[in-house]
Order: structure tokens, then sequence, then C-alpha cells
């Protein structure tokens, strides 16, 4: 396995393998890597030839008041995760080559990224477009994988490809989650133990839900509603907003047909996690 910290490096090996006819997967990440990232490189493996996975903590997807400094950075154990499963390149760039001195230019895709997420997070979706726009500039690669964890994320990048003419497929693989139903994040290391245990309940209300449309229920507020109110019997747990739209194209919809997201984002004490299951009704 190869490390590049040089853009002009990175690009250098994209065009010899570009010679070679090697179809190139890329997972960017921002690092402390767990299995969820590690299921989007297997993904990558299982259809391209060359792949690439970048480690870069990017400043401009963090608010002010947001955890860019404490953020998790583990180096030497995702170096070791990625050369185990078989990564060919880690591309891990210096802050100072992805936004140089003058930069002054952003992403932007409109219409989708005002809610959700981006209700109480303005300008990180923004700070996502851009860092994937220039990494897909630098590696330019066929496919890049992305977890449905971060669905809105996902909806956001295949816009931006598709308005954009970029020549990248978009892959969106499944939520990677532990035996007892926490969704893998890297921000799960800041929970307390009884914070853990309490963020259980994200997965739980989202079976309940999934349950109520196997059932027969349709209407969404019925739905948001009964899931807000199983998250709030968790003392510990924080409502940020309980949500469904549908997917892809994240429209307010009032029942649910077809492919719906229904996505939440909860505080335990100062660590804020997200959750979604997208849910399909065949009528």
């Amino acid at each position: 396995m190869t490390v590049i910290e040089s853009v002009a490096e990175m690009r250098e090996f994209i065009a010899q393998v570009r010679q070679q006819g090697k179809k190139v997967g890329f997972v960017p990440t921002m690092g402390a890597l767990h299995e969820g990232h590690l299921a989007l490189m297997e993904e990558a493996k299982s259809s391209s030839d060359t792949v690439v996975a970048s480690i870069f903590v990017n400043p401009t997807q963090f608010g002010p008041n947001e955890d860019y400094d404490a953020y998790p950075r583990t180096w030497q154990s995702d170096i070791d995760a990625c050369q185990k499963i078989g990564v060919d390149v880690v591309f891990r760039p210096h802050v100072a080559d992805m936004y140089p001195q003058g930069w002054g230019t952003w992403v932007s895709v409109d219409n989708i990224t005002e809610k959700l997420c981006g209700q109480t997070r303005p300008g990180h979706f923004r700070g996502v477009a851009t860092v994937v726009t220039k990494l897909f500039n630098i590696v330019q690669p066929d496919r890049a994988f992305f977890g449905q964890k971060d669905a809105q994320q996902v909806v956001v990048l295949m816009k931006m490809v598709r308005d954009l003419n970029m020549n990248v497929e978009i892959i969106m693989v499944p939520i990677v989650r532990d035996p007892d139903g926490l969704a893998k994040s890297s921000r799960n290391i800041y929970l307390t133990p009884e914070q853990r245990t309490a963020a259980l309940v994200l997965s739980r209300s989202l079976l309940s839900a999934q349950q109520m449309v196997i059932q027969g229920q349709r209407g969404c507020r019925l739905i948001c509603s009964e899931v807000q109110d199983k998250i709030a019997e968790e003392p510990l747990a924080a409502v940020e907003y309980v949500q469904m739209y549908s997917f892809p194209d994240l429209q307010e919809i009032t029942t649910v047909r077809d492919k719906v997201l229904l996505a939440v984002a909860v505080r335990f004490g100062t660590t804020r996690l997200i959750d979604n299951m997208i849910l399909e009704v065949k009528e």
C-alpha cells in the first residue's frame, strides 16, 4: 500500500493507472476509521481495479462551534486498517494544499441542503460539496463510495455530480451497525457508557417506525410523532429533528409512498448522532 500526501504525486499516480486502463474506486473519509468505512472499501474493492481512500479532516464542513479541533485523528490505526483491507493508495493531503492562501471558491448545492442537518449546520454541505469536488478533481475516480448513515450527504453529492456533469458514479452503501443496533460513527467514542446505552433508542425508534409502515400506517406526521415520543422517553436524549422526506429527492411529503427517508438527529450530552432508515412501500 502507498501513502501519498502531495496533490501532484496523486495526479501522477492516477495518470499511470489511467494509462493502464484500470477502474478507480474512491472512498473519501475523515479518518477515525470504523467498520462502516471498511465496508465502503470492501465495496470499492469488489468493483474496482485500484482503490484509493483519502483521509482528510476537512475544516470547511465544521461550524465555528463544532468539533474540528477535537475530531478524532487516529492516523496509525487508520493506515493499519486500510492496509489490512487491501486499499491500494491512501491519499492524505495537507490543509494548505487543499485550501491554499487566497483560496475562495465554493460549490453550493441548492434546495436539498437547507433541511435536516442543514437546518442546524449552516455551511456544512457547502464545505462537503467543495472538498469532494476538489478530491474528485484530484483522484478522478470512476466510482465513489459513501455510507447511507449520511444519507443527506449522499443525495447532495449525487445532485452535485449530476448538475456539474461529473464523470463519476456515486454508490451508497448500507449502514453498518454494532450487534446491539447502534450505527457505526467516528463520534461514538465521545459517548460515556451511559450515553452509549441511551443511544440505542435511535435504532429502536426507527425499527418501530418500520413496523408501523409494515402494518399499514402511511401518515408521515403520525410516524414522526411516534418516533420522537419514543426517543424522548430516554432522559439522556435531546432530539434535534425527526423528519421524513421522499427519497432520493428529499421533497416534502405527507404520506409514505415508494421510498421515504426517515432521519433523526439526537444529542447525548455534547455528542450529536444521526441515524436513518429508508422505508419502501410497494403498492
